[in-house]
């Protein structure tokens, strides 16, 4: 095994963790509310940062929208699949990026949907809204663990170098 392969593996298993972590989060906050565990508050504050909440545009469980809206859960959705999706896409030993028409490709839903939504032109139903979202969240991991294996070994370089 590779150096890089064995970074980029460490990357990936700490991505899947973390975006399991996150997704579980999400779909507790509603479980933790029915249960009438103030716990929920946190969770839903730590989510209201990042997503206005919305109830009619979220979906519910245990009667309760989840701690984020349906774009949001979409793009979380469809990040953990990209995750999972990613070892049978792409090489454990390289650090390089889809092409740039991949992105834009797959961005071009969730932009002109969320631009049509604020300039009022329409209002997507959630459906919709939450498979915008998966399509764009598909992408973000090739991005992201790459991006991130690549800063790792940069510094792992650097920081070897200054040791010379």
């Amino acid at each position: 095994m590779t150096k890089n392969k064995g970074k980029i593996l460490i990357i990936y298993f700490l991505t899947l963790g973390g975006v399991v972590i996150w997704i579980s989060a999400i779909l507790l906050a509603p479980y933790l509310k029915s249960k009438s565990i103030i716990l929920n508050v946190y969770v839903y504050t730590i989510f209201s940062s990042i997503c206005h909440q919305i109830p009619s545009r979220s979906f519910f469980l245990f009667g309760y929208p989840l701690a984020v809206c349906v774009r949001c859960f979409g793009i979380y959705s469809g990040f953990f699949s990209g995750v999972l999706f990613y070892p049978v896409l792409k090489s454990f030993s390289s650090t390089s990026l889809p092409q740039v028409k991949a992105f834009i490709f797959l961005s071009f839903p969730v932009v002109f949907d969320t631009i049509g939504n604020f300039i009022r032109l329409w209002s997507t139903p959630n459906i919709p809204r939450f498979f915008t979202g998966f399509l764009w969240g598909l992408i973000l991991p090739f991005y992201f663990i790459a991006g991130i294996t690549d800063l790792a070994l940069k510094l792992r370089n650097n920081n070897y170098e200054s040791d010379q």
